[in-house]
């Protein structure tokens, strides 16, 4: 008989409160570092009902328009009427940005030192071409679909706020079906419920999700409380960091707990993640297991990793010793190694908030090419 294993992932539109946030300090960061690759920057942001705030610490030899930061990315994810709730011309930004810390700073001395202690993880699967886990690339999917269908016009009715929730049923450790779909979308008033239901079903799901892994058992909820007219910061404030998990794995793989958006790579919450990503993801396209979660640790100040840790699965091809050894020759693990070896000081920070920081293929995200593979796979058979 097959195991049978359920397992639940979730994403959230461009459109949804914590995500404004994320975008905004991300292309706060990202206009710092055209002006200044050496930029040190810690932002954050809050939204709520017509306003925003931006908090942090930058140290950057640029100067950097914030509310036309904030206003410009507002508008771009569609809040640009005040009907919706949230509108980028009427909004209040407030802005508070010191300098970073002369004690942090210290031990970031020219990318040297890690900016804090902490742990990252990153993983990598080989059930998907993406080489994620396949709940959360369908609901990545379903959100992704959901805003272009509202940007491109096909219906009026839709509004930026929205989320969806994927379950998929795994017999033997292989995605068999999709058990559920939960999509809820922000709308307008005026529009009926099943009218709105009969296009999210045929426009969006039957669209992105492969429709042998759709069965008549398979349960769709469609803004099952029947409506949601009110989202955005008007239905729920805002906060930066607050969708970590989504950004990441959605509890597939551990998380150390730091944020991304809004910080620069010189933090290692940032940069070590990535890097974490792309030896996991390089490491499975190579033959080393089929699922592998590699774990970093860092000491403030400290260049080098206090601890790599590589989590398996049972589906290794090699000893841990042997991964480890691998990672150690063929991967930098110092801040400014990972820094230089990924080009992590460019503007590319604002195209990762969306749809998660992985698993983005063609994108110009350095963490997931597979250019180590050939290598990797050399070295595997010594």
């Amino acid at each position: 008989m097959k195991e049978k294993v359920f397992f639940t992932s979730e994403s959230v539109t461009e459109g949804h409160p914590d995500k404004i946030c994320d975008k905004i300090a991300d292309s706060i960061l990202d206009e710092f570092l055209k002006q200044d690759k050496n930029a040190h920057v810690a932002c954050e942001v809050t939204a709520t009902t017509g306003l925003v705030m931006v908090m942090g610490e930058v140290t950057a030899e640029a100067y950097v328009d914030i509310q036309g930061v904030v206003r410009n990315v507002v508008n771009e994810i569609g809040y640009n009427r005040g009907k919706i709730g949230f509108d980028a011309e009427n909004l209040a930004v407030l802005v508070s940005l010191d300098e970073q810390s002369k004690d942090i700073a210290m031990g970031v001395k020219e990318d040297e030192g890690a900016g804090d202690q902490g742990m990252m993880f990153g993983f990598a699967s080989n059930e998907t071409d993406e080489y994620m886990p396949a709940p959360i690339m369908f609901a990545h999917r379903l959100t992704r679909r959901l805003t272009e269908c509202r940007k491109q016009g096909l219906v009026d009715y839709l509004r930026p706020d929205g989320k969806a929730q994927v379950t998929v049923e795994y017999q033997d450790g292989k995605v068999a079906r999709i058990d559920s779909i939960v999509l809820s979308t922000q709308h307008s008033e005026m529009v009926d419920v099943e009218e709105l239901r009969t296009f999210v079903k045929k426009e969006v799901i039957q669209k992105v999700i492969p429709s042998h892994l759709l069965d008549e058992h398979t349960t769709c909820f469609i803004n099952p409380t029947g409506r949601f007219v009110i989202g955005g910061p008007k239905g729920d404030s805002g906060l930066t960091g607050r969708k970590i998990i989504v950004d990441t794995y959605v509890g597939y793989a551990r998380h150390g707990g730091g944020a991304f958006s809004g910080k620069d790579p010189s933090k290692v919450d940032r940069s070590a993640a990535y890097m974490a990503r792309y030896i996991a993801k390089n490491l499975v396209a190579a033959g080393y297991a089929d699922k592998l979660e590699i774990g970093l640790s860092y000491a403030i100040g400290v260049s080098e990793p206090t601890s790599i840790m590589v989590t398996d699965y049972g589906t290794a091809k090699t000893t841990t010793e042997k991964i480890i050894q691998a990672i150690r020759t063929f991967f930098p693990l110092t801040p400014k190694g990972m820094i230089q070896y990924l080009d992590l000081r460019r503007p590319i920070y604002s195209k990762t908030t969306n749809y998660g920081h992985f698993g983005k293929i063609n994108e110009g995200l350095p963490w997931e090419e597979l250019d180590k593979v050939e290598e990797l796979k050399e070295f595997l058979h010594r």
